[in-house]
């Protein structure tokens, strides 16, 4: 029997599997936290610090376009979270208010660049950036878990 984290039980349909799960389940949540953390860091060194093609200024511009405004300062306040929140994110400092964050920003990218475009991500629509918003939010709700630096420290925000 499997345990969930609602207090049932559901059977497994091969019970064989019961060993490997109960051996690697306690990596599930800090993978989840660590890999969605770490991926926001490029996203804020790419706004920041010009890497892979980035450029603050036309990051800027688009943001302004978009009807975000101021677009710069905007911009950089964006690129910072995504550099800062996602490694305190990764790591599990402040995971909440890093994630809420996150989800916040996310949200906004969602609702007022990709909802107009539509759907699909091959067309830039909200399905990629909607799956990051939960995500953060799901992250936000469960803190920072086992392997994160708020567990050590005995505290959560």
């Amino acid at each position: 029997m499997v345990s969930t984290t609602d207090d049932t039980a559901v059977e497994l349909r091969i019970p064989a599997l019961q060993g490997l799960y109960d051996k690697v389940a306690w990596l599930g949540w800090p993978a989840v936290r660590i890999i969605a953390g770490g991926l926001l860091v490029p996203h804020g060194a790419q706004k920041l610090f010009g890497l892979w093609g980035g450029n603050i200024q036309n990051t800027g511009a688009f943001f302004a376009k978009a009807g975000l405004e101021p677009g710069v300062p905007l911009a950089y306040l964006v690129g910072s979270w995504e550099l800062f929140g996602g490694i305190l994110i990764c790591i599990g400092l402040l995971t909440r208010p890093a994630a809420l964050g996150a989800a916040f920003l996310l949200a906004v990218a969602t609702i007022m660049v990709h909802l107009p475009i539509g759907f699909f991500w091959t067309g830039r629509g909200i399905e990629y950036p909607l799956m990051w918003t939960v995500l953060m939010l799901a992250i936000a709700a469960r803190g920072g878990g086992r392997l994160s630096v708020d567990r050590a420290l005995g505290r959560e925000f």
